[in-house]
């Protein structure tokens, strides 16, 4: 247990600033807490983020604020129909005086991406920033370059209005670590929006940290401390979702295809970052239940019995959740 006290006496030094951090956010933003978290966990845990909701629930305001609080580049891309890999990513321009070719960097290359409305935008436009994502390099031409870290993106998809709309393919939706579904505010929250908003100024925020504290950061999280039999529970929620029968659920004609390997490496990674959020050098089962819901909630595929039942992914990790028997 010396090892766990040494990691936790860690954690509470190093996790101060995500205090000040959310206080900064909690300026500008009313509520939303849940997204915040998110935000962070996905920075600390150096994963990229999908989130869905309808237009107005301060998305892009989230984001931005998150990026001045860190003194950070950031960057919103309107994703369009007739947007090309070359608008995301960058191009090479010919130089006519010198005969020589120049690198003009696209918005790609920033700390934070905002990514709004993803399937809004063709497969190729989709698949250059899906790349970007996954091995956080570009290649423009014949040169590659390396992005900055921290590099997050944090992708739309909105709900509503599906005329005209790419679907990202499930195999891509894989790529991202989480996925939020952002709800309304209530009626308290709703208030103070329209008190705070109301035909004023958007509140100043300050930087409290800077991209390497975030970098160094994230070492600790990789210290903190995960019990083999909360390891087991993450297993056992995943192949729960492959191998329902085993954990005598009654779901193996609902779902089609289970989580990937991926998630069970997910649910590591962001357990840990949330037991750091809560200033902890060790994952609880509670760390695992607040986060399994974004982790697996897009990598199961129902059947179309699921379907016609009215039952979606978000239900059948509940009822895991719920069945699976917690360490």
């Amino acid at each position: 247990m010396e090892g766990v006290r040494e990691i936790n006496e860690k954690v509470e030094q190093e996790s101060v600033f995500v205090e000040q951090l959310t206080a900064e956010i909690g300026k500008v933003i009313v509520g939303q807490r849940e997204i915040i978290e998110r935000l962070l966990i996905g920075l600390l845990a150096n994963g990229h983020i999908l989130v869905e909701g309808v237009p107005g629930l301060a998305k892009t305001m989230a984001v931005r604020t998150l990026a001045k609080c860190i003194r950070t580049k950031f960057q919103r891309i309107q994703f369009t129909p007739d947007l090309l890999p070359a608008d995301l990513i960058g191009t090479m321009i010919y130089n006519a005086k010198t005969g020589e070719f120049t690198t003009k960097k696209g918005p790609i290359f920033a700390n934070i991406i905002l990514a709004d409305e993803i399937n809004r935008a063709p497969a190729k436009v989709q698949s250059a920033l899906l790349e970007a994502m996954q091995e956080r390099q570009v290649t423009i031409g014949e040169q590659t370059y390396k992005l900055d870290e921290p590099f997050l993106v944090m992708a739309t998809q909105n709900p509503i209005e599906q005329e005209g709309v790419y679907p990202l393919p499930e195999a891509q939706i894989d790529r991202f670590m989480l996925k939020v579904k952002i709800v309304y505010p209530n009626e308290k929250e709703e208030k103070q929006i329209m008190e705070r908003m109301a035909g004023k100024e958007e509140p100043a925020v300050e930087a409290v940290v800077g991209p390497e504290d975030i970098v160094k950061a994230r070492k600790v999280v990789g210290e903190v401390y995960i019990d083999d039999k909360i390891k087991d529970y993450i297993v056992s929620l995943v192949f729960a979702t492959r191998n329902p029968e085993k954990y005598k659920l009654d779901l193996k004609n609902l779902i089609a295809y289970g989580a990937s390997p991926r998630a069970t490496i997910y649910l590591n990674i962001v357990s840990r970052a949330r037991a750091f959020i809560k200033r902890r050098g060790y994952v609880t089962p509670e760390d695992i239940k607040a986060v399994a819901m974004d982790v697996l909630r897009h990598r199961i595929i129902v059947t179309y019995e699921a379907e016609a039942e009215g039952l979606t992914s978000e239900d059948i990790v509940q009822k895991i959740l719920n069945e699976v028997e917690v360490p």
